[in-house]
């Protein structure tokens, strides 16, 4: 049996070495970072040393960083928070965010996901009422990065926050929050080789936010509960580490567009989603018709491969993509897979994921042509 290969780092990341050694320190320690003894204090070093890590990997101060249970919970924190009633966003954001308000039409994007800048101009030029804008810097089934800086000169024209779900791109791409103009950033431990369960929202210092989560005066009183101080250390072990790893990381686009390259030979009618356009360099996402994405994926993990038929947010459901049909794409969205690659992969997982990926594609087409005999 050939070894497991692990293509859905946008998923989860397997945790790294440096988050195992940072919890277990953790757990050693004991305390709550709210008492005020030996044993309190020594538990809030080890927090306020992990948010500054998780700062440090977004250009920002630890004073701007608030602890959550993950991605998710930021994102909600930040657009329920920030006591804008009018939400405004992309139609291809993570359900985390086109869930927290609904009744507004997105806006739409163009057929590689871009979101259509002069629909958000309107947009914001038309409603009444204060506005909070929430656009993704890279998206998590395609890897294609959104024009964040420009989405926040236009906001900021007709006074809008500005929030960015950078849960994908953090550790993948330098993120420089102050240079992207937005107000307020989430991110996720587990997305960059940290333990699952927390996340964080990094918040401009001059930004009111409402808690929603009341109860104690932690994270600054805008986040109630006893501090998370395992995984805030194991966060802060993996965000320095993907900082320092970042220009290793790069490197992966070669790798990726070997392996598109591959699928194109075998099968000329795939569609790569993104392919010209700036996006993460890690992930590939692709579709070819008539062979359904949990045929793929399942194939693929019969033969000890992973990947993923894109967002993993949906309880283990294979279904068809709405980043797809929001590009138009409303018939290849349940043809579609992602391969995501990370900092264990090397050129023998890219050829194995070609090699099995050739045979289901080949049984399929087998299997097409056998149906297509027995109906003439």
């Amino acid at each position: 049996m050939k070894p497991a290969v692990y293509l859905d780092f946008n998923a989860t990341a397997p945790i790294r070495d440096e988050a195992v050694e940072a919890i277990t320190q953790a757990f050693r320690t004991g305390g709550n970072a709210s008492s005020v003894h030996s044993f309190g204090r020594a538990a809030r070093r080890l927090l306020e040393d992990g948010r500054e890590q998780v700062a440090a990997l977004v250009g920002v101060s630890g004073d701007d960083v608030l602890l959550t249970g993950g991605g998710t919970e930021a994102n909600n924190l930040a657009l329920l928070g920030c006591g804008r009633p009018n939400v405004i966003v992309s139609a291809v954001e993570h359900p985390s965010v086109l869930a927290v308000r609904g009744g507004n039409e997105p806006i739409p994007v163009d057929g590689d996901g871009i979101i259509d800048l002069a629909a958000l101009e309107a947009r914001l030029a038309a409603q009444s009422g204060e506005a909070v804008v929430s656009v993704m810097l890279a998206n998590n089934e395609t890897g294609v990065l959104q024009p964040v800086g420009k989405v926040s000169e236009i906001a900021k024209r007709h006074g809008a926050l500005v929030h960015c779900d950078a849960v994908q791109a953090a550790g993948k791409i330098a993120v420089d929050m102050r240079a992207l103009g937005v107000d307020m950033l989430s991110l996720a431990a587990h997305k960059i080789g940290g333990p699952q369960g927390i996340g964080a929202l990094i918040v401009g210092p001059e930004v009111p936010l409402s808690p929603q989560i009341r109860g104690g005066g932690q994270e600054r009183r805008r986040r109630a509960g006893t501090e998370n101080i395992v995984g805030a250390a194991g966060f802060g072990a993996a965000a320095s580490a993907a900082l320092a790893g970042l220009s290793n990381f790069a490197k992966l686009a070669g790798l990726r567009d070997r392996m598109e390259e591959a699928v194109l030979s075998v099968a000329s009618d795939a569609k790569m989603f993104g392919r010209t356009m700036m996006r993460l360099p890690n992930t590939s996402c692709f579709a070819v018709p008539n062979l359904p994405s949990d045929t793929q994926v399942m194939a693929l993990d019969m033969e000890g491969v992973a990947i993923s038929s894109g967002s993993a947010c949906s309880s283990g459901k294979v279904e068809a993509s709405h980043v797809l049909a929001a590009m138009g794409e409303h018939e290849l969205g349940v043809n579609t897979i992602r391969v995501s690659l990370g900092w264990t992969s090397g050129s023998g997982d890219v050829d194995r994921f070609v090699e099995v990926w050739r045979k289901a594609y080949l049984r399929n087409r087998e299997r097409a042509g056998a149906e297509e005999l027995v109906a003439s």
